[in-house]
């Protein structure tokens, strides 16, 4: 027994070192003074400073966070909304409803990039940040709404009722009770809706115009023309943002699964 639980944790740091190896060779030579990946010359930040004095890099941070924070807000409003009135619906309803709001969530990123490409054609829409803000807005409101949803059912419906009853008008009810109850779930859909925003290329990719490009799609045009250090650099930030947003979910969710 003590041999099979010593063999598994053997099997499972090894597929952990398989996973993160990559990345850590990465996050090395990000301080590599040298250009070349094959030896380490010293320890140096010069590939963090050039990084951000490249003005194509500084765009790109700039649309990439302003496209972050705009569709947060706005996918965790829509989300917001839509979940209460799925749960306000009748049972079956409410379950063709959220079987359309899972199709985007199980598409691939391939199909819902060239049909959102394709919309954007026919309505005659300038490709640009707009059309790239709208994309993340769409990908990202299902996943608000699957962070909302459960807890909304564990909403006392009685309190909805009995502040109707006192004379609540229904968005009262919903600004006053509904909201306060289900913020766990609205914060953790917004910190969902960052995160997929951050780090989506595919849709960004097929959405965007001209000028017009976020961190992902800078390091895939970066490393298009050659073996650039700062991308290492590059790559190590977005990994850290990205690590420090699924702790700070990961600890939330914890956290409401105590209480």
């Amino acid at each position: 027994m003590v041999n099979k639980k010593f063999s598994n944790k053997i099997l499972l740091a090894l597929v952990y070192i398989f996973l993160y190896a990559p990345i850590a060779v990465l996050i090395f030579y990000s301080f590599n003074e040298s250009r070349l990946r094959g030896s380490f010359t010293g320890f140096s930040l010069k590939w963090y400073r050039l990084l951000f004095e490249d003005p194509e890099i500084i765009s790109a941070l700039y649309n990439t966070i302003m496209i972050a924070i705009l569709s947060t807000l706005i996918s965790t409003v829509l989300g917001t909304f839509a979940s209460i009135g799925i749960y306000s619906t009748s049972s079956r309803k409410a379950k063709l409803i959220l079987n359309i709001n899972y199709l985007p969530v199980l598409n691939p990123d391939i199909v819902t990039a060239v049909s959102l490409m394709a919309l954007f054609k026919f309505m005659s829409l300038k490709f640009g940040f707009n059309t790239m803000l709208i994309s993340h807005i769409i990908f990202s409101t299902p996943y608000v709404v699957l962070s909302i949803l459960p807890k909304l059912k564990q909403i006392n419906p009685h309190l909805i009722e009995a502040a109707l009853d006192l004379g609540a008008k229904p968005f009262y009810a919903i600004v006053k009770i509904i909201i306060p109850e289900i913020m766990p779930g609205i914060v953790n859909g917004a910190l969902m809706a960052f995160t997929l925003s951050i780090d989506d290329f595919v849709i960004s990719f097929f959405n965007t115009g001209h000028g017009v490009s976020n961190l992902s799609i800078a390091v895939y045009s970066m490393a298009k023309r050659g073996i650039n250090p700062s991308i290492n650099a590059l790559s190590t930030i977005m990994f850290a943002v990205m690590i420090s947003l699924l702790l700070v979910i990961n600890r939330r969710t914890k956290e409401e699964v105590s209480v």
